[in-house]
């Protein structure tokens, strides 16, 4: 069976999941975490991608960025993989996989679930119950959007920035709502979409995205209508381009 087309556009948000072989570390300490961030850093400034979230956890990542075209994603994980898989084989003298293989995405809809999306990356090691409070984990973006900490590669999302008039304010709302949680319900249509590469939106924007991905389709099977996010979580998204 021919393998599945990636779900790339560009001009829109992408959710990113990337796993270590066998759910496997790709982290050993700190020194590698820092790492992997700079070079992050210097792969989206290169390739011009915004990233608005992410977090980094011992045997997987997730990030969600913002790309000017479609391939520009494929590009940036590709060249901050292959450095950072190197600096891993030298460092640690392993050989064989560290990645499980292709990374997962989706495009996300500014209608609720960027937001929404936000929240569920940083909030990972609390799902994981490896800290107690989002804040007492320095390797995701929630110190940044929730307390203001400065994180360098991170550039607030326009959803974001309307949650209030000024920063302390954007905080005092983000803080309020990542303290409510998520339904499972969100949760699990946020998971299932970045697995099986469907897309969490309306009718309108998964045509749109369908028909800037030469026809791929991006609608979940069918059962049923996924699950809106709160209203308080909707804003302006650019339309994909056709690239």
């Amino acid at each position: 069976m021919a393998r599945r087309r990636r779900l790339l556009a560009g001009g829109v948000t992408h959710h990113v999941i990337q796993r270590g072989n066998d759910r496997k570390p790709i982290f050993f300490n700190d020194d590698d975490r820092i790492l992997y961030l700079n070079w992050l850093s210097g792969a989206i400034t290169r390739h011009g991608a915004l990233l608005r979230a992410y977090v980094l956890m011992t045997n997987h990542v997730h990030l969600l960025m913002i790309v000017a075209r479609a391939l520009t994603l494929p590009r940036i994980l590709q060249s901050l993989g292959r450095r950072y898989v190197a600096h891993v084989n030298r460092t640690y003298r392993r050989t064989g996989a560290l990645w499980e293989g292709r990374h997962r995405s989706t495009v996300l809809d500014s209608d609720g679930y960027v937001l929404s999306c936000h929240r569920y990356i940083e909030a990972n090691p609390l799902l994981a119950r490896m800290v107690a409070q989002a804040a007492d984990y320095p390797w995701s973006s929630y110190r940044h959007n929730a307390l203001g900490e400065p994180d360098p590669p991170l550039v607030e999302h326009p959803v974001y920035n309307a949650l209030g008039r000024d920063t302390e304010e954007r905080r005092m709302a983000y803080r309020k709502r990542f303290e409510e949680g998520l339904g499972e319900d969100i949760l699990r249509v946020l998971r299932d979409a970045t697995q099986q590469g469907w897309v969490p939106a309306s009718e309108k924007f998964q045509a749109e995205i369908e028909a800037a991905t030469g026809g791929r389709t991006v609608r979940p099977p069918r059962r049923g209508r996924p699950p809106k996010p709160s209203s308080r979580d909707e804003g302006a998204e650019k339309s994909p381009k056709l690239l």
